[in-house]
């Protein structure tokens, strides 16, 4: 696929691309193009962490294009310890609380789980979504990088140099007083209370705590072991030679007590604050965003900087403070129960590239939501009517960018729907047919008897996508419900022009039997009455007839005051139903 932008051109993700390709030539030229992404498999890995993936792979995509080589790394924080048992994950029950404190890689996976631990179960679901989405990586384990002894000379380097980390985290630690400040008294920035797992590395080694800001007896340790016999990170170093690297460490959950030679040894880990400039330095990566909560005074971010710059010799990657991802609506989350949807569940209602469009068209500092109520369906008339203006030339240029980001990567194309039918359309035949495939078959052909659907196949993937959102984000009271028989007291109740209304409209069913033919004719009956033309532009008085009428309809139709729009619903009916309905 060819480059769909220059540097000219204002969209967000070529400036990144500019100012990336610019920075790695300065740092490494010649080599690969180094950005990356870091998810934890703690639990389902949600729409918000999904930006932390989308905003690099777009960079990296942008440059791919211009025909350099890019790694685009997404570290699995896999070895992070089990905090807690995350709410709303099918079939945990407390028994998974005796696991907390083990790296994920050694909990056991959800019951009913194919895979062979917690970090595996939740890493299969977010690898499938990417791959549907178009993303291209390199997927790196962190339990497999530090079992392995990858990080070895790394780690070594850190405990060596663990007065300067120590000092570098001391700057920001919050003080007994509330005051964050040098020894000696001097005022420190403002700050987030240090991270969990950073203040359990320094109290668990008797260091400065963020209670007393000091040091204690046996120093501050960058490094975490799990424990031997537990598994559990509940450890306390008490002591290490730099010469030996020898290591005694004891666990505080189930007492164990060992000597190792760090060395040789691989069941631990660099705290957070470290591990991530570490890798930094090690990877080589020049462009990875941030989330807001990693970039104020104090944060992983800020701090990793310093630490990057400092103790590894190394340069902090640019890249850009991303904002929230909202959720608009969200009726039965079947995966995510427990709070927010996953990009798995977004997918089941709607096309990698609309919901890629999402995440390209927003600069990363802008917030955005992802609808999964009604508003998907204004979501999808937007999308459908930026193709139509890709299409005939009068797209502007920012636009033109996002979209063609988000329909393909430099690999092709993605997946497309052959007959983009519009969405609202869609899931207002499968709200009323509730999935029968002939009737189906046979509204969907009616929308455009000159160019008829010839099989379902046409409308997929949007019209499973459809059916997925009506059956599982419309509330059941909510669906629509075509009545059996006739309401013989609404018709009997009419007056004269509430009669005529009717005859109006089943006089001209046959005439303007498709979707554009009856949105004429529904709108146009109310004209008709008032002695207008069917083309006549619509008054206050004239729109508030057309909304009586069209109540009328939908209580005759299906009981209600509202209901999928009226051209669609009637021609799901069908036309000698509608009749009977009618009173015809």
């Amino acid at each position: 696929m060819a480059s769909s932008q220059s540097s000219t051109e204002t969209d967000w993700v070529s400036r990144f691309a500019d100012d990336v390709i610019a920075e790695s030539e300065r740092r490494a030229p010649g080599k690969p193009v180094v950005v990356a992404s870091g998810l934890s498999p703690s639990g389902p890995i949600h729409l918000g962490n999904l930006r932390e993936v989308m905003t690099p792979h777009l960079v990296a995509d942008e440059i791919r294009r211009r025909g350099h080589t890019v790694r685009h790394l997404i570290s699995w924080d896999d070895y992070d310890r089990y905090r807690k048992v995350p709410n709303g994950v099918e079939g945990v029950d407390g028994s998974w609380a005796e696991h907390i404190g083990k790296p994920l890689t050694s909990v056991p996976a959800p019951a009913g789980s194919a895979y062979p631990n917690w970090a595996e179960h939740f890493k299969a679901a977010m690898t499938a979504a990417l791959d549907e989405l178009g993303v291209e990586y390199d997927g790196i384990s962190q339990t497999e990088q530090y079992t392995a002894g990858t990080y070895r000379e790394q780690i070594l380097h850190a405990m060596r140099h663990r007065a300067a980390i120590d000092a570098v985290l001391d700057r920001y630690r919050t003080k007994k007083d509330g005051a964050a400040g040098a020894k000696g008294g001097g005022k420190k920035p403002q700050q987030k209370k240090a991270d969990e797992a950073e203040l359990e590395a320094a109290e668990g080694s008797g260091a400065a705590s963020e209670d007393d800001g000091g040091s204690g007896s046996a120093g501050y340790f960058p490094y975490k072991p799990y424990c031997g016999n537990c598994e559990k990170d509940l450890t306390v170093v008490t002591s290490y030679d730099d010469d030996t690297t020898e290591l005694n460490y004891t666990c505080s959950a189930c007492g164990f007590a060992e000597t190792v030679r760090l060395s040789e040894f691989n069941r631990g880990k660099l705290v957070w604050k470290v591990d991530w400039p570490m890798r930094w330095a090690y990877e080589g990566v020049i462009f990875e965003p941030s989330g807001v909560d990693h970039s104020s005074p104090g944060s992983s971010f800020v701090v990793g900087g310093q630490i990057v710059r400092e103790v590894f010799d190394g340069v902090q990657p640019i890249g850009p403070m991303y904002a929230f991802v909202g959720i608009s609506g969200m009726a039965k989350m079947s995966s995510s129960k427990g709070g927010v949807p996953t990009p798995a569940d977004a997918l089941k209602i709607m096309e990698a590239p609309l919901l890629r469009w999402l995440y390209a068209r927003r600069k990363p500092n802008q917030s955005f939501k992802i609808a999964f109520d009604q508003e998907i369906q204004r979501l999808y008339d937007e999308w459908d009517s930026l193709a139509r203006k890709v299409a005939d030339g009068t797209v502007l240029p920012a636009d033109a960018a996002a979209y063609s980001r988000a329909v393909g990567t430099a690999a092709g194309e993605l997946p497309a729907t052959p007959r983009p039918l519009p969405y609202r359309t869609l899931a207002s035949v499968a709200d009323i047919t509730a999935g029968a495939e002939d009737q189906t078959l046979r509204i969907l052909s009616e929308l455009d008897p000159e160019n008829p659907l010839a099989s379902l196949d046409e409308a997929r993937p949007r019209l499973d996508r459809a059916e997925n959102w009506i059956t599982t984000q419309v509330p059941a009271d909510a669906r629509t419900i075509v009545r059996q028989e006739p309401d013989k007291e609404l018709l009997g109740s009419l007056d004269e022009k509430g009669r005529e209304s009717l005859r109006l409209l089943l006089d001209g069913l046959d005439s303007h039997w498709s979707l554009d033919g009856l949105t004429t004719l529904v709108y146009g009956v109310p004209k008709v009455l008032e002695g207008l033309e069917p083309d006549a532009k619509p008054t206050p008085e004239l729109k508030a007839a057309q909304r009586s009428f069209f109540a009328l309809l939908y209580r005759l139709l299906v009981s209600r005051d509202t209901g999928p729009r009226l051209p669609t619903l009637l021609l799901a009916v069908g036309a000698d139903r509608v009749r009977t309905l009618l009173g015809a």
